[in-house]
């Protein structure tokens, strides 16, 4: 049995990823990520380079169409269109949690109690009656 090494960091666009390496860690061939370029779905963030650089923010996307295409079948151009679908969805859940954290008095999701209302005893009430 052997042990996979895998490197973890903070995937966001502020860090950045050749084409290599995006291939790699989203289990894409190169020519496959060239072709999403084609599509206009992966936009490297220098064009005129030698060498494609991208945003590190495209391998959650990138992995996840990669899985769906690979479970479903799917050719590559089908997959180009879940990778627009998954990022406008993270999108606007970012966009979301943005406005709901706006909202005075909004309790956080995280904080919402869900299910019977907790039992409180009376305050200032006799409990047993005297007749």
């Amino acid at each position: 049995m052997s042990a996979t090494v895998m490197e973890i960091g903070w995937l966001d666009a502020r860090e950045t990823v050749t084409a290599p390496e995006l291939a790699r860690a989203c289990g894409l061939s190169p020519d496959e990520l060239e072709e999403l370029v084609e599509y206009g779905v992966l936009v490297p963030l220098r064009r005129n380079q030698p060498e494609r650089v991208f945003s590190a923010e495209w391998i959650v996307p990138l992995r996840t169409a990669a899985r769906l295409r690979q479970d479903f079948d799917l050719d590559l151009f089908s997959a180009s269109i879940l990778i627009g679908y998954i990022s406008r969805i993270e999108e606007l859940e970012r966009e979301v949690k943005s406005l709901r954290a706006r909202l005075p008095g909004h309790p956080h999701p995280a904080h919402r109690f869900e299910g019977p209302e907790p039992w409180r005893e009376p305050h200032g009430k006799t409990l047993i009656s005297t007749h």
